[in-house]
């Protein structure tokens, strides 16, 4: 089984703190991969005074291969089929943010709805925060965001399946 959905929403709203806890209550049983956006190119992952930076620095797409794991750095960006190459061998990727990949989704919402979200989602993930009522009218299932078994559940029948399909 390789199956992946995504999870979206605005900033603050509860996406990794949500994936988060999915990884912790399945990562005895599944391979969980991840595939994290960053519209904004702020994430750093490397010391910059150490060799990888210094040669990611200088121009060059860099590897570093330690026992226990692979981070990879590169000056372009990649496809969603790259990326899940080179994950190998996983049962659930989650995907938070990248809207315009063709993924399930998942809305993840607090305080109020992005409307902006909807024709994007599937299904929204609110708490108490929400009215309720205020989503009837909008063709997506709801969520409670409190409640992970039932986020899980939603998610192991609704991703999508990635075994022989092109990506």
């Amino acid at each position: 089984m390789k199956k992946a959905i995504a999870i979206t929403g605005p900033s603050n709203s509860g996406k990794t703190t949500l994936i988060t806890k999915i990884i912790q209550k399945l990562k005895n049983k599944y391979k969980i991969a991840v595939i994290k956006h960053d519209p904004k190119d702020k994430a750093i992952f490397d010391n910059p005074k150490k060799d990888s930076g210094n040669f990611f620095d200088a121009g060059a797409n860099v590897a570093v291969l330690s026992p226990t794991r692979t981070t990879l750095f590169k000056h372009s960006p990649s496809t969603l089929k790259e990326v899940i190459d080179l994950f190998g061998d996983f049962n659930l990727l989650l995907v938070e943010g990248l809207k315009n990949w063709e993924l399930p989704r998942i809305g993840v919402f607090r305080g109020e709805i992005d409307l902006d979200y909807i024709p994007y989602l599937q299904a929204v993930a609110i708490d108490d925060s929400i009215n309720k009522e205020s989503l009837y009218n909008l063709d997506v299932t709801i969520l409670n965001l409190n409640d992970i078994d039932q986020i899980i559940s939603y998610i192991l029948t609704h991703a999508k399946d990635l075994d022989g399909n092109n990506i």
